[in-house]
């Protein structure tokens, strides 16, 4: 069994199979995994190779066998995979050693919903069906590997989990900016893996050995789990009409031990590598003890973009997306108004939530409907992670399947019903749960008491597996209106709660001052009392002037603003506030609530209708509200006007956002969304007053003969046409050929073409020579994962895009 060696002994994964291929034959656009049934003795003859030269780990030839990408006839995807897994252990056989059989599984090379066109589900289906077959055929663990969105990595595992019982690898690419190309960190795609628990996560393809240390050393600080190395040997280069990489198998070897001492238990290699590179860094290595994962003890949540960790200070769960005691957010849950849901998300992300509590729960709408709409929408406008907060477990469960990342749950308590219900959960989709200090017998008037159910709490939740790190107990703010120890109380068992049992703490904060006066001076001083009685998290609104002044005063009188940095920039050029208070403002009254945690309210009683401009909306993407706003801007103002000074700055803020890191893609494309929802206003009114619009240059976008994957390609397109050019999209597997006679036929001055394989770049180099022979005004960019600026000059590429933006400006520069 391959978990009695993992982490114990040192693991060799074999190397790179297209450029392999393309060496015995393999002709441009032809599907590498076919060859399992028509070229099978050449296939086999790679496994020997990498066996003998030291592969513990053979991946089978079934990076892209899926159910998407076989299902139009030709070879029936379950012979694809059973030829692909005999084929290996064929190789054992003839080689005399015994190896691990991996089924290979690689992304569907499309973009899962809200940012491209495949249903999560539909993407569970395709993995699924690859997954049962390899199991049936003999594998031994499947590698997920090659992903660059915490998404569909989500719906593989899950398909892997749930339909079989094989063991589960995952490795993702990062770039040199530690990111995947959706946006998720390293502490991200950790948190994420680990709540799925899978057995062993890392990093492969994109980097060299020497640029993926970096990311290796974040792993390693954040895994408790073994990590996975398998870089690309080097760079991507052409010699005559060849492709090499830049890593001698000799300086791969010796920067792979480099990777082992400093703690990776399983190594291979990616694009580029060889039986050379594989036989020497098993040389080099072979005998090599392997570092134990260390446990660590981080309490971590997550979205698609950003990890939040308790522990260093307190951190902020924003609580206005909670019906209680707000009349216009259940109107508008009552209406399905998502806009009005997402613009308080937006509100609260800004005026400094870490987290953000999602409440849906009304007695009269379909809370399961609404919680995974909300969640889904929230998603695609903030990286913030989400608290689920439901006390219906349909709903959680729905929400916690299509959460993009690790969540915050609210919650369990300590009646055995609730854990028996919530616990499985937690266990199958990973997340970090509350748990309520009350049980069978209510809320325990004492700390002592609270304390011990939060003990039972903890013991029930470890026979699941889940861990202390992934628990947070709600100690229970009870309002001194009538019980006047409840803040006494909550302080002394949110203290012995961190010290006693090690586990973080969180709290629905105002529920103490709830039937009192000037509550903001109530719950601001106690605010600051629970952080310093040890409160991992208060569940408040940031948008309190009192508790915001509470939470930056705490953290700069403790030393947790370092060089007290936060409050000089937020609170440097503003006065004082004096004894007295405009009306309405100190006094405003917060609306209590129940004590569980995430449904305190507080702070300003709604969030003002309709105050975003439309260039804000278009940042923040808000289709429908930039439809809105833009149906009455259009009264007073020209279309054109309202293009130029809305909807351009908007996109080119955005795009500048996503090239200095502080903008993820999901980000970029719900902006261009937004913009797209803001232009159909316009365009009517245009068509309709006769007046004159700008032609549209027109470009050309073709992912390349060969390769499926159009992720890359369709991003481009969406900013692209956002930008007011009017974009030919021919698709994915795209001959040469058929690219010419468009460009010819729309006298077209701009071709991008994307490629994702390797094995299809020359696919990519075959269509540019055609184009410089036959169309030689129309230039050519070039862009997908396997590429950079070195390989792009020597296929002949005009531009090399090394992300969707800077296609947008090249295509500006030639065109307009």
């Amino acid at each position: 069994m391959i978990k009695d060696d993992l982490g114990k002994k040192l693991l060799f994964f074999d190397g790179g199979m297209g450029t392999l291929l393309q060496a015995k034959g393999l002709k441009p656009g032809e599907l590498p995994e076919t060859w399992n049934v028509t070229h099978g003795e050449e296939i086999i003859g790679i496994h020997q190779a990498y066996i003998e030269a030291g592969s513990d780990l053979v991946l089978t030839n079934t990076f892209g066998a899926n159910a998407l990408k076989f299902r139009d006839g030709g070879y029936p995807l379950q012979e694809i995979i059973e030829q692909a897994v005999s084929h290996v252990k064929e190789a054992a056989r003839r080689a005399g050693r015994s190896v691990y059989t991996a089924l290979d599984v690689g992304p569907t090379g499309k973009l899962l919903k809200p940012m491209g066109d495949l249903e999560f589900e539909a993407a569970y289906e395709a993995f699924k069906q690859a997954m049962v077959y390899g199991e049936q055929a003999g594998a031994d663990l499947i590698h997920i590997e090659t992903m660059s969105d915490t998404y569909e990595i989500k719906a593989a595992v899950l398909a892997a989990k749930e339909n079989t019982k094989l063991p589960v690898f995952v490795t993702a690419i990062f770039d040199e900016r530690k990111k995947l190309l959706t946006g998720a960190d390293v502490p991200a795609v950790v948190s994420l893996l680990e709540g799925l628990r899978v057995d062993a996560l890392g990093v492969n393809c994109g980097l060299g050995p020497v640029q993926v240390m970096p990311v290796l050393e974040e792993l390693l600080a954040c895994a408790s789990i073994p990590v996975i190395v398998k870089p690309n040997a080097g760079l991507p280069k052409q010699r005559g009409n060849e492709t090499y990489y830049d890593v001698s198998p000799e300086e791969f070897a010796r920067t792979m031990k480099d990777i082992v001492e400093k703690g990776a238990a399983v190594v291979g290699g990616c694009c580029g590598t060889t039986p050379k590179h594989l036989g020497s860094m098993s040389e080099a290595c072979r005998g090599m003890s392997v570092k134990p994962a260390e446990k660590k003890s981080f309490t971590v949540v997550s979205s698609y973009g950003q990890a939040v960790v308790l522990g260093k200070g307190s951190r902020i769960i924003g609580e206005r997306i909670n019906p209680t005691g707000k009349k216009k957010l259940k109107q508008a849950l009552k209406d399905r108004d998502l806009d009005y849901i997402l613009k308080e998300g937006i509100l609260q992300e800004e005026n400094g939530a870490h987290i953000l509590d999602v409440n849906v729960g009304l007695p009269d709408i379909d809370e399961t409907a609404m919680m995974v709409e909300a969640v889904e929408g929230l998603q695609s406008v903030t990286s913030l992670p989400l608290q689920i907060d439901t006390v219906d477990v349909r709903a959680m469960e729905a929400a916690l399947r299509i959460y993009n990342g690790k969540p915050m749950v609210n919650s369990v308590s300590g009646k055995q019903e609730s854990m028996d219900a919530v616990f499985p959960l937690i266990a199958k989709y990973g997340g970090v749960v509350i748990g309520l200090a009350l049980d069978e017998k209510g809320i325990p008037e004492t700390a002592d008491g609270r304390v011990r159910v939060a003990e039972r709490i903890i013991r029930e939740a470890a026979k699941y597996g889940i861990e202390k790190k992934d628990i947070v107990i709600d100690v229970l703010a009870m309002t001194i209106s009538s019980e006047p120890e409840g803040a006494a109380v909550a302080l002394e068992a949110i203290g012995r709660v961190r010290r006693e049992l090690g586990v973080h703490t969180v709290l629905g904060v105002s529920n103490i001052s709830f039937g009192l006066p000037c509550r903001p001076i109530l719950n601001a001083s106690f605010y600051m009392m629970a952080m310093y009685a040890g409160l991992g998290a208060g569940i408040v609104n940031p948008s309190s002037e009192a508790m915001m002044e509470a939470y930056d005063a705490y953290h700069a009188l403790m030393g947790f603003d370092e060089n007290c940095s936060r409050y000089v920039e937020k609170y440097a050029g503003r006065k004082a506030r004096g004894t007295s208070a405009p009306a309405g403002s100190m006094a405003a009254p917060e609306s209590g609530d129940r004590t569980s945690a995430g449904l305190a309210a507080g702070g300003k009683a709604e969030l003002p209708g309709g105050a975003m401009g439309l260039q804000t909306v278009i940042e923040k993407g808000l289709k429908e509200e930039a439809y809105h706003i833009t149906e009455r801007l259009v009264r007073d103002q020209a279309p054109l006007d309202i293009i130029n000074t809305h909807l351009i700055p908007a996109l080119d803020h955005v795009g500048k956002g996503f090239e200095q890191g502080t903008v993820f893609l999901p980000q970029l494309l719900m902006s261009a969304e937004a913009a797209k929802a803001a232009f159909s206003v316009l365009k009517e009114r245009i068509a309709e007053s006769g007046e004159a619009a700008e032609k549209k240059e027109k470009v050309i976008l073709a992912t390349v003969k060969g390769d499926i994957h159009d992720i890359g390609k369709n991003i481009v397109k969406v900013l692209l046409e956002n930008y007011g050019f009017e974009v030919i999209d021919l698709g994915k597997d795209v001959p040469p050929e058929r690219i010419l006679e468009a460009v010819r036929a729309q006298d077209i001055r701009l071709a991008g073409l994307s490629a994702l394989m390797t094995t299809t770049v020359v696919s990519m180099e075959e269509t540019i020579r055609l184009l410089k022979k036959e169309a030689p005004k129309c230039r050519v960019m070039v862009g997908g994962a396997v590429l950079n600026q070195e390989y792009a000059d020597m296929i002949g590429a005009d531009f090399y895009g090394k992300d969707a933006m800077q296609s947008v400006y090249y295509a500006q520069k030639i065109l307009q």
